[in-house]
């Protein structure tokens, strides 16, 4: 077995990755260009590597551990070499409900105890913190503004103010 053979096997066990994130790190350890071509074209016919089940893979995973949007979880697979087609087919899997109930989730478990919401200036300073959280998540603003205002008002209308 080659050395790149065993890097890409070594790399596989621990996660599955990309086909660009195995090249990126066959370039890593100076394996010349034509063999890690070579080696990575083997892993594919082999079905080793599929960057379309990788794909899905990642969104499922990312969606449901750190809550991510399509628009963040696009970002990622870009990062990862994924093409747009590849990546918008994976996407497909999360519907607008799923991704709009975890951003309401992220939203409520964030609400910190003790909140005056009738206090405007707590309420706004609330409002703009959990909606750039959402937007580092990869929320559209105007659906995470949206979002954090309706679980804010809620949350105003069954504590009676307090959060």
């Amino acid at each position: 077995m080659s050395v790149a053979q065993s890097i890409v096997y070594r790399q596989l066990t621990a996660s599955a990755k990309s086909r660009l994130q195995l090249a990126q790190k066959l370039a890593e350890r100076n394996i010349p260009e034509h063999v890690a071509e070579a080696v990575l074209d083997r892993f594919q016919e082999a079905r080793l590597i599929n960057d379309a089940e990788f794909a899905e893979m990642w969104v499922r995973s990312r969606a449901q551990s750190r809550k991510l949007a399509k628009g963040a979880l696009r970002r990622e697979l870009a990062d990862k070499g994924i093409d747009q087609e590849t990546a918008a087919a994976a996407l497909e899997q999360l519907s607008d409900a799923d991704e709009e109930a975890a951003a309401r989730q992220l939203v409520e478990r964030k609400i910190r105890p003790g909140l005056d919401l009738q206090d405007r200036a707590d309420r706004d300073k609330a409002a703009r913190r959990l909606a750039s959280m959402l937007a580092r998540k990869g929320y559209e603003p105007s659906k995470a503004f949206r979002i954090v205002n309706e679980v804010l008002e809620e949350h105003a209308f069954s504590d009676g103010g307090q959060a």
